[in-house]
């Protein structure tokens, strides 16, 4: 290799080093700084009241989140129970199942799902979908958890599927003919074989799923209420953690209680991303023989 190959290659990992230091540098910065402001609220309210009261009143000094956290972890879950199936099953589709022309058209449509601002799933939501709703619920409102799990559902759907269907495709073909070989139908060589096999990266959609979920903000925050009524029903209008902290931060005197424990439920969201985001490597780091 001639010496100006091997200065290109050394400037090159320079670049790279660079890259990744100013991204961790970054990361640190804002998780230090929502630390630092949100961490600032345990010095007028205690982490009890603030984590296991579900009272949210600023004006009278009361700053229980345990309302917001519910409802950001049950519509999460909605999410979850209605989206995660739908997508694992679209990708068996995509993956297995479809002829060739047929799965390129509908790896389009997922991939321009994936692309449609937030802002238009939740007009779509406050126009279509809590009106449907407000036809069969018993207050008569559409506003609530339903509306924004049904909108979360339809926004993960690209990430689990596509990563459910990355997985699938990875998958040996002579493990599928093997199953074949032994009699097995396509059913039980999909949900017997290949499901298994392609078990880490289903699940890392998934988790990378409620990941999304758990953060959006524009689409849940016009479809969901935003009360900060606890979470008793499905059809109850109330309020998740991003849907607060957007409709109250322009609200708020920066250094004051009330702004530092909308920081502290940001605080809160971090934790929780790096938690999805450790659980993803744990599922998806292979593990060593013997062990």
């Amino acid at each position: 290799m001639s010496v100006k190959k091997q200065k290109i290659e050394l400037y090159i990992q320079y670049l790279f080093l660079l890259t990744a230091m100013v991204v961790t540098f970054t990361i640190a910065a804002i998780v230090i700084f929502v630390g630092k402001q949100g961490l600032k609220t345990f010095l007028e309210v205690s982490p009890l009241e603030f984590f296991g009261s579900h009272k949210w009143v600023p004006e009278q000094n009361h700053f229980g989140a345990l309302t917001f956290i519910t409802g950001s972890l049950l519509a999460t879950l909605l999410a979850m129970v209605l989206g995660g199936p739908l997508g694992i099953a679209g990708a068996m589709f995509l993956a297995k199942i479809a002829p060739r022309p047929l799965t390129d058209y509908l790896r389009t449509v997922v991939d321009l799902l994936a692309g449609i601002p937030s802002v238009v799933y939740g007009w779509i939501g406050l126009t279509v979908i809590v009106p449907a709703i407000r036809d069969i619920s018993p207050t008569q409102n559409g506003f609530g958890l339903l509306a924004a799990g049904i909108i979360l559902a339809i926004m993960i759907l690209p990430t689990v599927l596509s990563l459910a269907e990355d997985a699938l495709r990875s998958i040996p073909r002579s493990l599928e003919e093997a199953s074949y070989a032994l009699g097995a139908t396509r059913w039980q060589t999909l949900w017997h074989v290949l499901m298994p096999a392609a078990a880490p990266g289903i699940i890392t959609g998934l988790v990378l799923g409620m990941a999304r979920a758990i953060g959006e903000t524009m689409a849940v925050q016009m479809v969901i209420g935003n009360t900060p009524l606890f979470p008793r029903s499905l059809f109850q209008p109330t309020a998740t953690l991003t849907s607060e902290i957007v409709m109250e931060m322009g609200n708020t005197a920066f250094n004051s209680t009330w702004n530092n424990a909308l920081f502290l439920m940001a605080f809160v969201l971090l934790f929780v991303s790096l938690g999805l985001i450790l659980l993803v490597r744990k599922f998806t780091t292979p593990k060593e023989e013997g062990r």
